[in-house]
This record gives C-alpha cells, structure tokens and sequence, in this order.
C-alpha cells in the first residue's frame, strides 16, 4: 500500500490523502485550501499531486470546506467514482459546497480586478454551483458503525469523531494483495472533537488498530477551558453589553453556530442575560441549522432530551432572527440598536460578518468575539492577534472595537486531549502519520507520543508517498 500527501500537511487547510491499495487509488477527503486569495487560487485549481480523472474512490470524513470543497472541481475535471459520507455529511455538503461555489465567483472577481491592473488574462471560478449540484450526484450515504465494501479487499466503516454534525472517523479493512493477503486496519481520524460538546456524541474508540494517519490541528496547546465554559461566555456579553454596542461573533455556520445558539438559548432561559436580539446573519447558517435538526442521531444524551422528552428546539428561542435576505443584512449595518449578530465566516475570509467587521470595528463601543481557531493570513487572525488596522475589502481599518476570543467551542482535541484519544485506541499503531496541523504543532505533538509509543510517529510532508 501507498500512501500520498496531497494537502493538509504542514498546514491545517486543503485535506488530501491518496491512499493506493489493491490497484484502486482511494482519496480521503478532497478540501479546499484557505489562505491568501491568489496562492489558495493556484492551489486549488490544477491539483498538482495527481489527476482527478485517476481517482477510483472518495471517502469524505465531514462537511467542513477544507475537507470536502473542492469535490466539484474533482468532478469537473474528470472523477466519476463514488463519494462515501454519512448521512449528514451529505445533507451538509448539499448547502455548503453551493455557497463555496458562490465564494468562488466572488474571489475570481477579485482576482480578476488585480489580474487586469497586470496586465493577466481572466481566470474562472474553480466551479459553478451547476458543478456542486452535480457532485453531490456521486454521493453514497452510510450510517455509522454500518461496514460497506467500497473495492476489492476494502472494507469502510464510518465511527463518529465528535467533531463536527455527521464527522466520522474512517476505518479502512484491508486485505493487502500487494502484501501476501495480510489483513490489515488503516484508520484516518478526520478531526477529532474534544468530548463533552454542548450538542454532540464523543468520539467513539475505534479498536485494534494497525496504520494511523492522525490530525494535529492542536498540537502542542491547550484549550484555556473546558468545553462550554458558559460562565467565561457570560462575562464576555455581559461586558459587551455594558459598553451598549454591538456584539459581533465571527462563526463557521455549521457547527460553531447552533453550539452558540444553544448556549445563548441556556442564558437566556435561565435569565442570566437580559433579552436582546439576535441575528443569525448568515443563510448557509440558517440552512445548516434545519439540518441540524433532522439528525439527532448524532446529539448527545441531553440534546436528545431536550428534543424528546422536552420538547423544544435547542436552536430557536425569544428575540431570535435569522436573516438571509442581503437587504435586511444591510438593515443591521445601519443600526445603531445593541444586539448580537453571529454571522460567517469564522475566520472573516467571506461570506457577510467583512461587512459588519468593515462597519463596526471602528467603534469603541462594538466587540468582536472569537469563538473559534483562526488559521495564519486571515482577517480573523490580524484581528484575534491585536493588529491595530486590518484590510477590509482592500481598504484600511482602525481595531477599536474590544476584540474577545473564546476557545471551549473549539471543534478540535486539545495536545492533551489528542493524547488521550490515542491511548484510548488499541492496536499495534505500527505507523502513525500526523497530518492538519502547522509544522510546529504536529512535530510537539509527534515528539509527545514517541516519548510512550513504540511505533513510528512522523509528520506528512507535502506530496511524500510513504509505503507500508
């Protein structure tokens, strides 16, 4: 067997993972990579580690872009092979691979603008939403811990990694023709969650493991608190709320959104917080909160309570507002009320929240809230590393809006909840490969585990083929 490192190696972004076995060429998720608009551009488009027309198999382990969105340009430019993803994997892929497809017109345009003033030719968006529409087609929906035969001598079963709704670990079974027939159980973590999330189930122990291509994201750092941590939460808006401004919370519409409406429908249940609007600024977000809402099988314990035995929506409370319509987005730039308005994306490279970055940051009495990782080059970053002006659609802001950041809504293991999930799975781990993580991160936390762990623990290094 061989195994390729075509993205998310080095990096947290573009997960890509070529795995040759049995004569069929299997790819493990199939991202975009997020960074500055002209290099993710050459990135994305050409796919330079191999030809998409090549690829036998996709097996997607969640929804998040950086893992499935650049499936349509896969299709496009020749994969006709099976797309295997659990249930909400896929419901989730329906809305968010079209809006990545909108995101694409939007930064061609933008390309093109500074392509011109250089005298380039035009480029176009690496797909259309006809293109998205058309690969959610290829799509095979399995349940958890339900094994499918996927090739010959390839067994998958999907385990839930806790991460993010439908996220799966992905348990490969092999038998190795290559290899005298051995059997053998590769197992791609996908990204792990950290446990005890507001919304979701753990993450399921997978057993007697053989070969481990592993995430890294945290690496070498831990969460400042515990998941939910809602007090640390309350502080944060009861402070916003004193200065009297807006409460700006830059959030990935799928996961961290509902994990703050939840919180917000607690607070303001348990009267902790006074009674003011909120605004779900984000049509993918309203959209994935729907979604949320067929797939309890993913829900924790309480949740799942609450829905049933209590029967009320975790998502939907008094003062709630979800906007999708641009000219009631524009409505909310032009008030002046105090409310809170959670809008995407979390790391401020699209969608609506550069709007209202771009019409409150400047105001003294606005708070821009953090609730979740910023990956390096992006607007989120400057703003979450005090840069005291930031570039908003190519023009210069004064930060002086309070700026608070928050990591228990965190979708990612911590260092040490990354240690725990290893040690918690049995089997040989012969091989392990650390993988979506910048390189400081993933090389402490492969220092970590060989201080205990007898097998191999490398990092992936970009466009390697490792056999085994």
């Amino acid at each position: 067997m061989k195994l390729k490192f075509c993205g998310a190696a080095g990096t947290t972004t573009g997960s890509q993972h070529l795995l040759e076995v049995n004569g069929k060429r299997i790819l493990l998720d199939c991202g975009l990579y997020q960074g500055r608009r002209h290099e993710s551009y050459e990135v994305n488009c050409c796919f330079p580690h191999f030809d998409p027309a090549d690829i036998d198999i996709v097996v997607l382990s969640h929804a998040h872009i950086d893992h499935s969105g650049n499936l349509p340009n896969l299709s496009r430019k020749g994969f006709t092979g099976n797309i295997y993803a659990t249930f909400a994997t896929r419901d989730l892929c329906t809305i968010m691979l079209a809006d990545s497809a909108h995101i694409q017109e939007q930064d061609v345009e933008w390309l093109n603008k500074r392509r011109a003033k250089d005298g380039e030719p035009p480029v176009e968006p690496l797909y259309s939403k006809e293109d998205a529409e058309r690969c959610l087609r290829q799509f095979i929906t399995v349940g958890y811990e339900r094994p499918l035969p996927i090739a010959d001598g390839v067994t998958l079963t999907f385990f839930d990694a806790g991460h993010i709704l439908g996220a799966a670990q992905v348990l490969l079974e092999i038998t190795d023709q290559d290899d005298g027939g051995k059997k053998k159980r590769f197992l791609f973590s996908g990204d792990v969650g950290r446990g005890g999330n507001g919304i979701l189930n753990d993450p399921v122990n997978v057993p007697d493991i053989d070969f481990l291509l592993m995430e890294s994201t945290y690496g070498g750092r831990e969460h400042e608190m515990p998941e939910g941590a809602d007090e640390h939460f309350l502080g944060i808006l009861q402070r916003a709320f004193e200065r009297g401004g807006k409460v700006m919370i830059p959030a990935f519409a799928v996961e961290r959104t509902q994990q703050v409406l939840y919180v917000l429908n607690r607070l303001f249940h348990e009267k902790h917080l006074p009674h003011m609007p909120v605004y779900v600024d984000s049509p993918l977000a309203v959209g994935a909160t729907e979604i949320f809402r067929l797939h309890p099988e993913c829900f924790n314990e309480d949740v799942y309570g609450f829905m049933f035995e209590d029967e009320k929506d975790p998502f939907v409370f008094d003062g709630l507002r979800l906007v999708r319509a641009v000219s009631e987005s524009k409505k909310l730039n032009q008030s002046d009320q105090p409310c809170i308005i959670i809008a995407a994306s979390g790391m401020c490279e699209a969608g609506r929240i550069r709007h209202h970055l771009k019409n409150g940051i400047g105001d003294s009495k606005n708070t821009v809230f953090f609730v979740g990782y910023c990956a390096e080059n992006t607007l989120g970053r400057f703003i979450r590393d005090g840069k005291k002006e930031v570039s908003i659609f190519g023009k210069r802001y004064k930060v002086r809006a309070s700026v608070e950041a928050i990591d228990s809504f965190s979708g990612h293991a911590d260092h040490s909840e990354l240690l725990e999930y290893f040690q918690a799975m049995s089997g040989p781990k012969s091989k392990v490969w650390l993988i979506h993580g910048e390189s400081d991160h993933s090389e402490a936390l492969r220092d970590a585990l060989r201080e205990f762990h007898d097998g191999s623990v490398d990092c992936g290094v970009l466009g390697e083929t490792v056999e085994f």
